[in-house]
Formats: structure tokens, sequence, C-alpha cells
């Protein structure tokens, strides 16, 4: 079928790693850009459906800026690139991560498939580069935001590197690069990529119709570092997204008095944050752990570890919509650990909450974000009076609490709960039961009737709950 916008590339050429978060998230920074061909088949374009193979799992979406060629190109110099670009154009780089093994580095299964280099609704001409933006949404949610600033090499510099030994004919269209806070989507959700000024770019995942993928050829394999890959972040490999919508609505609805209950009878004593409150006791909070320890200042290398785009910095532009950010602070109060502009970046980005052993900074701003938050105390001074930003996606000690990376943090009005990834799905069954037997008890309490027997409920007093509850399912 022809391109509604008349492209007909003979080369789609992508950036591998072309945005200084996106680096950081992958936890290395090229030198140069490197690059990997998009078969001409993979061209797609706004209002057509992207499919998931069936058997994979990994689908994830990479909104791009693409450019299109609009003049022959060969062995130009950066001065003259721009002249041979036609205009600029949103795109998205599909790739399905379950077939990352055995691409040995072309991409070609993973991101070569029909469909998979959506681009439009329109070409924007005439502009000035520098001043393009980039946004991508997730369901109506912003996920990923980029100026050009951000760019490790600008689109004169990949256009010259490229032309110096092929030819870049009318019409190739060349990728180039995204942002962080690309992740894996499922069927049923939507991509829209924004450039301004040239519109949305819309998307919707879909289904294999197949129930199984073919039995011949390479099969899907979904490992720990794919997981990673898929996610965005070279330091997470914890599989999030097998985590059930509802099991986190569960989490989401139980108290931490009740999961409190359930780590014990299960062995784990050292769960419950101490000594933080909450911003907001209206909001409640369920995510995974993102983590940064900080340490203590030293004043002769906190230029080298603290300054620029440190990594605290870092962190907050790696954060992954449904991520909690931990802080390891020490539980030293002598200065702020956030402030409300990275809180605010961490909320853009999709974060599901902040837990801080230290300080925070415009404590009274936290007041209007929709960002749940738990600190130890206010405090003005910036974290650079106490702390040096070391490392992040690492074990770390909160409010006396070992959290690790891909934890599950619960918080309501009374504090922060750490779930063990393995155990969120068992546990928050378990406290959604607890909580309905609790109902029955207290109602029967307000009604007069004794504890004894009744809490915990001895068989009489069971089998009247067994009762309750079918005349509830009843109803």
């Amino acid at each position: 079928m022809d391109h509604p916008l008349g492209l007909a590339p003979r080369k789609i050429i992508a950036v591998h790693l072309n945005y200084r978060s996106r680096a950081a998230e992958r936890g290395r920074v090229p030198a140069a850009p490197s690059y990997f061909l998009k078969p001409p088949t993979s061209l797609s374009w706004s209002e057509r459906p992207v499919v998931r193979p069936a058997g994979c799992e990994l689908l994830a979406f990479e909104g791009e800026i693409a450019l299109v060629i609009g003049s022959r190109a060969r062995q130009v110099p950066p001065e003259r690139a721009l002249e041979h670009v036609a205009g600029y154009t949103a795109a998205n780089d599909f790739g399905v991560y379950d077939f990352k093994h055995a691409d040995l580095g072309s991409n070609l299964r993973a991101k070569g498939q029909d469909g998979y280099t959506p681009v439009g609704p329109a070409i924007l001409t005439g502009a000035d580069p520098g001043s393009l933006r980039l946004r991508t949404y997730l369901n109506g949610r912003l996920v990923q935001e980029a100026g050009m600033g951000e760019l490790l090499f600008g689109f004169d510099l990949l256009i010259a590197d490229l032309s110096r030994y092929m030819t870049l004919e009318p019409g190739d269209l060349i990728l180039t690069g995204t942002p962080a806070g690309s992740t894996v989507v499922e069927p049923g959700d939507l991509v829209e990529v924004e450039l301004e000024g040239a519109g949305r770019l819309r998307n919707q995942v879909v289904g294999d119709s197949r129930d199984a993928p073919a039995a011949w050829g390479v099969q899907p394999r979904v490992t720990l570092e794919s997981w990673a890959a898929a996610l965005g972040s070279a330091g997470s490999a914890a599989p999030y997204h097998s985590l059930s919508a509802e099991t986190m609505h569960t989490l989401r609805s139980v108290s931490t008095a009740t999961l409190s209950s359930q780590l014990r009878r299960r062995g784990i004593d050292h769960h419950f944050i101490e000594g933080v409150r909450p911003t907001r006791p209206d909001l409640r909070m369920a995510g995974f752990a993102r983590t940064l320890r900080y340490l203590p200042l030293r004043e002769d290398i906190f230029t080298e570890m603290g300054g620029g785009m440190n990594a605290q910095k870092r962190t907050i532009e790696e954060i992954l919509p449904g991520e909690v950010l931990v802080i390891e602070a020490r539980g030293d109060h002598g200065a702020g650990t956030l402030g409300d502009i990275l809180a605010q970046r961490a909320l853009r980005r999709g974060a599901a909450g902040v837990v801080t052993d230290g300080g925070l900074r415009d404590s009274p701003s936290f007041a209007g974000l929709d960002l749940p938050a738990y600190y130890a105390v206010p405090h003005a001074a910036v974290l650079g009076r106490r702390h040096v930003p070391a490392v992040s996606q690492v074990p770390v000690a909160c409010g006396g609490v070992l959290v690790m990376p891909g934890d599950v943090l619960v918080g309501d009005a009374e504090g922060v709960v750490v779930v063990p990834y393995a155990m969120a799905a068992d546990v928050a069954a378990d406290a959604a039961r607890q909580e309905d037997e609790e109902r029955f008890i207290l109602q029967r309490v307000a009604e007069g009737a004794s504890i004894d027997g009744l809490y915990p409920m001895n068989p009489a007093w069971r089998q009247a709950y067994r009762a309750w509850r079918k005349s509830g399912e009843d109803a």
C-alpha cells in the first residue's frame, strides 16, 4: 500500500544512541554514532495497528524524529548536510525484544517486522532543527520529552557521517534516536509521538491473531537482559510487567498494617521504613524501587561526582513509569535530598512515588504535586551541604530497611512497606483475604460481639464468616 505521505524510502537508517538521557539509561555514552538498518517493508503510518507477535511479551516503543532526505547526498560536509533534508516527521521505532537474543546486533527480527516504523502524520518543512521538540504519550500520559539540546550527535553530523561511505537518496529516512522513557506496551495500549508542528503519530498495539508462533525458525525468548533492555534501563532487570494490574491494584488498596502482618508471617520482619512521613496522606503509593545512594560529603570530590548531570539527575531521567525513587541518605537530616523541580520531572516521567530517609527541600510545594512522597524532615539546604550523589540501581538502606532495585514499595498515611518482588503477588492476595475477614470481625465487634473466639476466628465464627461472604456474593 502506498504511504499517505508519498514516502517510499530505499533505506531506513536508525541511530542506536543519540540522547543523553537514553545513554544514561543504557549506562554508556558512545564516542561516535552507530546505526542499524530497518527494511522498507517496516514502514507504516498513523492510525495503523502495531502487532505484538504470538508468544512475545516485550514489545517496546521508541518515539523519534525522522529526517526525510530530499536530495542525493554523498560525502557532504556537516555545514552543508542540512541542505539535503526535505523535512522532519515523527516516527516510532518499535521493537520486540523477545528476539534480541538471536539478532546479534542487527535488530532485524526485533525491529524489522512489518509495520514497526510508523511515521507521520505530516512532514514539517522549513523548520529550524535546533528548535524541534519531541514528545511521546502512552495512553495519554507523557512518557518521553526532549529538545535538540539533549542530542549527542546533531542531524548535520549524522548526514555527513553516513554520506562518507554511502549515498543517501531522496526519500531515505534517518531515525535520529530516542530519549529516555521508552518501555514495554501491551495490546490495547495507544502510543502517540508528537513532533511540534507536524502533529501526533498515533498507533495502537494489537495482539497477533495466532495463538502461538510458527514452529520453525528462531523462537521468542525472555531473559533478564532482554527485560532490562525493553524497560529502558541497563540497571533494571526485574520483569516488572509480570505483576498483574490486579495485583498492583490490590497493593494500593490494602493497608500497610495488613501487608506488615503478611510479611511477618513469611519471616520478613524488617520491612517498614521508619522515620518517614507522607507529604500527601490522601495519596496511596505502589510501585517498583529505583534506588539512589548518597554518600557523605567530601568537598574535594563533590565537583567531580556531584556537579553537572550527576547520579541524582541521571536517576531522575532514568525513572520508568510505575517506579518509586528510593533515596538512601543514611538517615542524615542535615540537608534536602530532593526538591520540587526534580520531583515534578519524576512525576512527568511516570514515577509512582518518592521515599527518602533524609530531608525534603521545597516541602510545601509537594502538597500541590500528585506524587506520593515520604521523607524524614523538611530542610531548605541543597544536598551538597551533606551528601554526594553516588550511584543508582544498587541495594540501599532507607529508614533501616534494605531495599533492592525492583522491590515493591507500598505507602499509605501510616508509612511505607517494602515487599520483596518475588513475594508480591502472594502477599497481595493474602492481604486482600485478611482485610475481608477483618471487615467481618469489625462489623461483629461494632454489633457488640466479644473478641473471644472472634479475633482470631474459631471454627464457629469462621463458619459464620463463610455464610456472610456467601450472602454478599448472592446479593
